[in-house]
């Protein structure tokens, strides 16, 4: 349980709760429930969902299987190398190195620091079967007690009332939590973590597979259960923050209202004490994702160009290449990585909720799943691509409005009609496709 739960807690896990009780101050539980269900409850569904259909592959296989291993290694990519592993670097190098820098040149300091924290990442992930020992058995319990005191310290110190809630949540709270959970990301991680976990009990003696699905799933569900009282306990801090430092929406991120409460709390020793907490975190999450990219490749592409490429060469090439886009600083990184992971958790929610109705629904029309996930997909790839256009400065008119036209686009939940529609052709597929198999035994 701990393990999964340190493998998930990442920056983004800590900046987005406090952020969001910042924000919707004195209406902060009902903005935490909505940040739950999605931040929490999606990526949890998506542990049991893979461990039901036996992994990720048999899950994305009832597309196609070219589809699976297309959409496996782009989810790989953007949760590793791309753009998570790089982030854990730079998000706590921000955070616990640059309010010490003092005169020393900013990108001398983040070579660095990303060298030493690759490092030793890349060291820890080389024994993916014993995460359990260095993560949850030591680095995880360290981080939740640093949480713990974060929010003890909340609870006791004095503070004026809550704010009234503001910006996004001054309307909607519940729905705004919802939409701000997506940005954890935590849903496509979930696919593969079950990879390491999966190793972890069958160095326990937990070898039958049957058994295995079944205590991954728990292991999911444990990680579940403490990730809903963390999530709760920092989004109270960022309330309380929020009393005795207003944040402005639009420019102030998770990290300052953290800084403004641990400044309040501890006095100079606060930033110091918010880095740690950031150093741990990160770390805890970059090892565990070079772990699974690395296991992932080793399995998928054991071969390349006629040369066999082992675990240990997957996990230098992605850590190198981390290395390499850390050092281009946060701001490039989440700039470009939010239309492209915003474009893949349409696709994996209408996966994962195909596969928990597979038994008693979706197995009676198989077709569901490739025309689901195909509409689904055409609205996501066009919004992603749209996203990028503009990220960088250009414009795309005629898909800008038609993508407006969609229900629900506002909501930023315009993927939602076409999974409706996806549904309705997929069943009515399969029952052609059944018609035609019957009428071809008759006749024969």
């Amino acid at each position: 349980m701990f393990t999964f739960f340190s493998m998930f807690f990442g920056a983004g896990n800590l900046i987005f709760p406090p952020f969001v009780g910042a924000q919707a101050g004195a209406s902060t539980p009902l903005a935490t429930v909505g940040f739950i269900v999605s931040a929490v409850g999606l990526p949890i569904l998506g542990v049991i969902a893979v461990s039901m259909a036996g992994g990720f592959e048999q899950l994305a296989k009832r597309v196609s299987k070219r589809f699976s291993i297309v959409l496996g290694t782009i989810i790989i990519l953007t949760i590793g190398p791309f753009f998570a592993i790089p982030r854990t670097a730079t998000t706590s190098f921000e955070t616990a190195i640059i309010p010490f820098a003092g005169d020393t040149p900013r990108w001398v300091l983040q070579l660095a620091y990303s060298l030493v924290f690759f490092t030793f990442s890349f060291l820890v992930a080389q024994h993916p079967e014993g995460l359990s020992k260095t993560i949850g058995r030591f680095m995880g319990p360290i981080l939740i007690v640093l949480i713990a005191v974060l929010f003890v310290s909340a609870v006791v110190m004095k503070h004026p009332a809550l704010p009234a809630p503001s910006g996004n949540y001054a309307h909607g709270l519940i729905s705004r939590g919802f939409l701000d959970g997506y940005q954890t990301m935590d849903l496509l991680a979930a696919l593969y973590f079950g990879i390491v976990i999966s190793a972890n009990l069958r160095i326990m003696g937990v070898t039958d597979e049957s058994r295995n699905r079944q205590e991954t799933a728990k292991a999911g569900l444990g990680a579940g259960i403490l990730l809903v009282v963390i999530y709760a306990s920092l989004a109270f801090v960022g309330a309380v923050s929020s009393s005795l430092a207003p944040i402005d929406a639009g420019r102030d991120t998770g990290a300052a209202v953290l800084t403004n409460l641990t400044t309040s709390a501890f006095g100079p020793l606060g930033t110091l004490f918010l880095g740690l907490i950031f150093v741990i975190a990160c770390f805890n999450v970059c090892t565990g994702l070079i772990s699974t990219c690395g296991s992932y490749f080793q399995n998928q592409f054991p071969v390349v160009a006629g040369h066999r490429i082992t675990y240990r060469a997957w996990s230098i090439i992605f850590t190198v290449f981390s290395f390499v886009v850390s050092n281009a600083g946060l701001a490039v990184i989440i700039k470009v990585s939010i239309p492209v992971l915003s474009a893949l958790y349409p696709i994996s929610i209408v996966l994962v909720a195909l596969s928990l109705l597979h038994r008693v629904f979706s197995s009676k029309f198989p077709r569901m799943y490739f025309w689901t996930v195909l509409c689904v997909g055409v609205v996501s790839i066009c919004e992603c691509v749209n996203s990028l256009v503009m990220t960088f400065g250009g414009m795309l008119p005629w898909l800008n409005a038609a993508l407006k036209t969609l229900p629900f686009a506002s909501a930023q939940l315009s993927w939602l009609l076409p999974a409706a529609l996806g549904l309705i052709i997929g069943i009515a597929d399969s029952l052609i496709r059944r018609q035609s198999h019957t009428d071809t035994v008759a006749e024969v």
